[in-house]
């Protein structure tokens, strides 16, 4: 299922900000070379991202999900001057090629790439994020939210991508990963901690703010 379908998704790019030069060569870059393009966030979600964090102007950001670094330079954009982005993956393979691009946004001095498993390397990281973006393996989801909650202050965001799943959250027998995305959806919607709303942006993103 395709929630925004092609028409009005090149209408929706084509009516906001443009994609930064740098950007748009990862986003190419990544369809030409990654087997699995679509983990990408691309021009739109990208945007939103940014003006997410531009709203937010977070001290401190925390991104679960590094891929080929292209939401890491969008949540960067409304970093504060002397802020900082930390990032976590586990793809070694990648890190040569991302560090690259980080060198080349000059931004490189702001951002903190953490390669390892997300559910050791968050425990490890001292302060508190104002923001807080989750798109990693999505059976560790409610194990993310629940680290990363407890290490920001009132007022602070986690967006959580990919929770509609293609719209196989609408199936009527769900296979394993649906039915773990379709226990994030329902326990985050119960959780008296957070407020929350689904955007239906691309493939869905959870956007959650701390009371």
């Amino acid at each position: 299922m395709e929630f925004i379908e092609a028409t009005l998704g090149g209408y929706l790019d084509k009516n906001c900000d443009p994609e930064p030069a740098l950007l748009a060569r990862i986003n190419r870059e990544t369809h030409l070379m990654q087997a699995h393009p679509h983990m990408l966030s691309g021009h739109y979600q990208g945007r939103l991202l940014a003006m997410i964090s531009r709203l937010l102007a977070p001290s401190r950001i925390l991104e679960i999900g590094t891929f080929t670094g292209y939401a890491t330079l969008c949540l960067a954009e409304g970093l504060r001057e002397d802020g900082e982005i930390h990032t976590i993956d586990n793809n070694e393979e990648l890190q040569e090629r991302v560090q690259g691009y980080f060198d080349e946004s000059g931004n490189a001095d702001w951002i903190q790439y953490h390669i390892g498993e997300a559910l050791t390397v968050i425990p490890s990281l001292t302060g508190s994020f104002d923001l807080v973006f989750i798109d990693a393996d999505k059976k560790n989801n409610l194990h993310y939210f629940e680290l990363v909650l407890g290490k920001m202050p009132s007022g602070g965001v986690i967006l959580i991508d990919n929770v509609l799943w293609k719209g196989r959250v609408f199936d009527e027998e769900p296979d394993r990963q649906t039915r773990q995305i379709l226990e994030l959806n329902e326990t985050l919607a119960t959780d008296p901690r957070v407020e929350k709303l689904i955007l239906p942006v691309r493939d869905g993103l959870y956007i959650l703010r701390k009371k």
